[in-house]
């Protein structure tokens, strides 16, 4: 079930082209004669001329594709007014709580031995990897309702402010489609195209889904495969096991605001934020680099310092407010495996 390459050269062409033809009707399903169906808009058109040539698609196949996929507006709409752009305390309320607690410490129990497989393989914490899983599909409850082409093809043509980097996907998408056999037309997620239980973007799950579980298949439905994938996906960022990924911080009367991140890469040692009067409140380094960030609190802003970990939380998701709602909720998953039960989170 998959968008084979199109047919090219002499010898066995007639065969070869046979072979793509019954690839497009797998994968379409009943389609109606080329003739009834409608011409693609131009910038479809140029996407799916780029496709042909630089990858060796049918591009009948595609036309019918495209001709059955529609822009979506609750996809726009989605798209721009994101839920991590809440203030922190309204995200965090939402995300880390003690029902995904309950639920997290059940995923835990059900999936032990391949999270400490998978913690072992590539240094990534248990509970890391438990906390990105709950707070993208509540631990694969909800993976997603939006047909990924339609999305994703939305977003790339529909879409200007993020229309490069969708159309990548799209590309991505249908690259994975040929790749895995998937229907293109049929395989759901979320509004932005992102798959599975922990919710890769296809040029993710091409990169970073590996078969955990050594059935021959990438299954991101899969909790084995999706545990591993999300382990992998984070060593392949820089995850350094064993070291914290947030501080908390001190600012005093420092002026700060030009030390705020602007990017949340770490860039500053310790020891030069604690010349400048910013004192971390744990235990760190002063050799280690850090990034100093804030997050709205009801009582107002509170100061944190991002270390390696905490950006490649971020490479995930580039939210701040998601990154520390992964952190926080792996701690009470922790705390709440230690005492056999949820916690109540402060």
């Amino acid at each position: 079930m998959s968008l084979r390459p199109v047919a090219r050269g002499s010898g066995k062409a007639g065969s070869r082209a046979l072979v793509v033809l019954f690839g497009a009707v797998i994968l379409l399903g009943p389609v109606a004669p080329v003739a009834a169906q409608k011409v693609p808009r131009p910038a479809i058109e140029a996407f799916i001329d780029e496709m042909v040539h630089k990858h060796e698609f049918e591009r009948a196949a595609l036309r019918r594709v495209f001709s059955r996929v529609q822009p979506r507006l609750s996809i726009i709409r989605a798209m721009s007014a994101p839920a991590t752009a809440r203030p922190w305390f309204e995200f965090r309320s939402r995300h880390v709580n003690a029902a995904r607690i309950d639920g997290g410490i059940r995923f835990w129990e059900q999936n032990a031995v391949t999270l400490a497989r998978a913690s072992r393989d590539f240094g990534v914490p248990e509970e890391i990897i438990v906390a990105i899983i709950g707070i993208e599909t509540l631990y694969g409850r909800n993976t997603g309702s939006f047909k990924v082409l339609e999305a994703l093809a939305t977003l790339a043509f529909d879409y200007p402010p993020r229309a490069e980097f969708f159309t990548s996907e799209l590309e991505e998408y249908l690259l994975l489609s040929r790749e895995a056999g998937l229907n293109a037309l049929t395989v759901k997620g979320s509004y932005a195209g992102a798959m599975g239980i922990p919710q890769f973007l296809p040029s993710s799950y091409r990169k970073y889904a590996i078969d955990f579980d050594g059935d021959g298949r990438r299954d991101l439905n899969d909790a084995t495969d999706a545990i591993g994938s999300v382990a992998n996906y984070l060593q392949a960022f820089g995850w350094r096991p064993g070291e914290p990924v947030v501080i908390p911080a001190e600012t005093g009367d420092s002026g700060i605001d030009t030390m705020l991140a602007a990017d949340i890469k770490p860039g500053i040692r310790i020891g030069e934020l604690r010349r400048r009067g910013i004192m971390p409140l744990a235990p760190v380094s002063d050799e280690a680099e850090a990034a100093l960030f804030s997050v709205e609190t009801e009582t107002g802003p509170r100061y944190w310092l991002g270390l390696q970990n905490f950006y490649v939380i971020t490479r995930y998701n580039r939210s701040i407010n998601y990154a520390m709602a992964v952190h926080d909720l792996a701690s009470g998953l922790r705390a709440a495996l230690k005492q056999g039960g949820a916690t109540a989170m402060e």
